[in-house]
């Protein structure tokens, strides 16, 4: 069909006000705003001010009572125990009442913080909707994230409770979370009033201390008497919730989400850029843990009366790089939301794709790519394997839903590799250069937003709007500072090409790390790739590539490493001055799957460095010094 993206865009600017109430209109208020734009409040204004609302009344009471509680809300699929279950919206509401009634059992009340600190469990979920229902906010903490950082988190959010499981399970390990959560308690000076913790058989937790609570004896007894705790309006500018992200100072960041700009926008998502339909299932494969899950696996699509799937896995070695497929089928997935990452670790374990045709994907659709670079090579893999469109998008923690993308519901565009394609209504998307001045078409500069944000971006940061101001909106004076840098074409197609930190200065040229990772991608030995730029006393940066090769590739590695150096010679010219490839087993990455490329940077220039909090696996720093050990290098 031919696409609606242009007028649609067109519709927004024109006049953003009427372009949002619309949208508005599918949500459902207690009490309707005052304006719907109100430009005096917060750091650039706030959305539906003077509005009432309940995010979780949204997310299932209405479907409940307008013809869905029969419907799956939840599937919980976890292959690393072997369980599944399925909830449906009547199901989920009753145990999100339980919850919500054993919270304000211990006093906790509109505007109260809870933090979350559990696994890819459907509790998980349900503490997110009860913490929404009282009106009390919630930070989710990643599960095993380190007691130190969650002390931080817990004296910057000032929690009147803890929810937690006894652990989580990764392949091959179980990791016990209640000691993590006693030494963060120890730590912090902030001290909760209560400890919820759900008991797993894979590793139960002694509850010892005067605040420790069992959430399932509670949970148990609350179902039993048929609790039910009624939702609570709230401000459409209240916080919704906290989640933080790492800050440059060690400091985590505590984005702020709103209430009412949260839905409008997460709703209207979900048909017109995803393109699924109330009743579908949706499976976005990250965690609760970071925005994606906050945004796709619980709040956009049961605002939208969808199925979503909870997954306790990983794309390979639960059992193997066939699980995807196997959820897809099973559960009747029409879209999956996955990081590229994902992919290019299927792609590394099965090449040919071969594990695909063992499942029925009558049902999938559309394949969603986002939280990384998805460099052209993996693209073209997914697309030509799956059969379906696959779709890169690009969006933030601070801006929780997509700033650039291609609008599936609304029809799609012509998809260029290496581009996320075109700016979101509501985001009106720039490249400046360092000193704020637009840049012609085709040029790499620094990627900003016009303010105001749309709804459902953050207003500000949790008690620091001073770091607010200086994190994003200092900088670039009437501009949000994405911190990325790319390049805008001729036809308004955005390549978001790194981080403004991964923009390395080669003798004086700017050169895009992301360019030259697109290279070396596309080598056929390479499964993935990061390049970084590391201290040269010549040329002040010199850029330096890790690749990790394709299973089953036995070619001496120098003889590659000498290819991809040629390679990037050829496509890049000699101005990338590359004359460093290092071959590696794995490359460092977050939980969510990110590189860290400043990490790799920092170890490789022998500086100093803090050991990432959010690391998946804190050993391979160690592979990566040793490698550039042996070239001479991090000493």
């Amino acid at each position: 069909m031919a696409s609606r993206y242009h007028e649609t865009y067109e519709a927004w600017r024109r006049d953003p006000e009427a372009f949002w109430a619309e949208a508005a209109a599918e949500i459902d208020w207690v009490k309707p705003w005052d304006k719907v734009f109100d430009p005096s409040l917060g750091g650039y204004g706030r959305w539906f001010a003077g509005a009432q609302c309940n995010t979780c009344y949204n997310c299932l009471d209405r479907h409940v009572e307008r013809g869905r509680p029969g419907q799956p809300a939840i599937i919980y699929d976890s292959p690393i125990t072997g369980a599944q279950a399925s909830y449906t919206f009547e199901e989920t509401l009753e145990r999100v009442n339980a919850m919500a009634a054993i919270l304000v059992d211990h006093g906790v009340a509109r505007g109260d913080r809870v933090i979350i600190y559990m696994p890819m469990i459907p509790e998980a979920v349900m503490a997110m909707l009860a913490c929404a229902r009282i009106g009390a906010v919630h930070s989710v903490v990643f599960g095993g994230f380190a007691a130190r950082e969650l002390a931080t988190r817990i004296d910057d959010a000032t929690p009147k409770a803890i929810i937690a499981a006894s652990c989580g399970i990764e392949p091959g390990r179980v990791i016990a979370y209640k000691p993590l959560l006693d030494a963060a308690v120890e730590m912090a000076v902030h001290k909760p009033d209560a400890c919820f913790v759900l008991q797993r058989t894979q590793a139960p937790a002694e509850l010892t201390r005067p605040q420790d609570r069992d959430l399932g004896a509670l949970m148990d007894e609350a179902l039993a008497l048929g609790r039910k705790i009624e939702c609570v309006p709230v401000e459409a500018t209240d916080p919704l919730y906290i989640l933080y992200t790492s800050g440059t100072t060690g400091q985590p960041k505590g984005v702020v989400r709103d209430n009412g700009g949260h839905m409008v926008a997460l709703k209207w998502t979900m048909e017109n850029h995803y393109g699924v339909e109330p009743g579908e299932v949706f499976w976005a494969a990250s965690d609760v843990g970071w925005v994606v899950g906050h945004s796709y696996i619980v709040y956009a699509p049961l605002l939208h009366g969808a199925t979503t799937v909870v997954f306790e896995g990983k794309p390979v070695g639960t059992p193997d790089a066939g699980t995807f497929w196997r959820v897809i089928a099973e559960h009747n997935v029409v879209a999956l939301f996955t990081a590229p990452t994902a992919f290019r670790a299927i792609k590394k374990e099965d090449p040919e794709g071969k594990l695909i045709g063992d499942h029925d994907l009558a049902s999938f659709r559309t394949l969603f790519l986002a939280g990384e670079r998805a460099d052209p090579d993996t693209l073209a893999w997914a697309e030509d394997k799956l059969g379906v469109p696959v779709v890169d998008h690009w969006w933030q923690t601070e801006t929780g839903w997509p700033i650039v993308g291609n609008p599936v519901g609304l029809g799609m565009l012509p998809v260029k590799h290496g581009s996320p394609t075109v700016p979101m209504p509501g985001y009106d998307v720039q490249v400046l250069d360092d000193a704020g001045h637009p840049l012609p078409a085709g040029t790499l500069g620094n990627v900003v937003v016009k303010l105001p944000l749309p709804p459902g971006c953050l207003p500000t940061l949790w008690n620091a709007p001073e770091r607010f101001h200086a994190s994003y909106l200092e900088d670039f004076p009437g501009y949000y500072k994405t911190a990325d840098a790319g390049i805008m074409d001729e036809d308004g197609y955005l390549f978001v090409m790194a981080r403004t930190d991964d923009i390395i200065n080669v003798a004086g040229h700017r050169l895009s790390t992301g360019a030259m990772e697109e290279v070396l991608a596309s080598h056929k030995d390479v499964a993935e790739c990061a390049v970084v730029g590391i201290s040269d006393s010549l040329k002040g940066q010199a850029p330096c590539g890790f690749v990790v090769l394709k299973a089953g590739v036995n070619r001496p590695h120098s003889e590659i490493e000498k290819e991809l150096v040629a390679l990037v010679r050829e496509k890049i010219g000699p101005v990338a001055a590359f004359k460093l490839a290092i071959t590696v087993e794995r490359l460092p990455k977050t939980r969510s799957g990110k590189i860290l490329r400043a990490t790799m940077r920092q170890i490789a220039d022998g500086a100093e460095y803090r050991m990432p909090a959010t690391i998946d696996d804190p050993a391979i720093l160690e592979e990566i010094e040793s490698a550039l050990k042996d070239r001479g290098l991090a000493v």
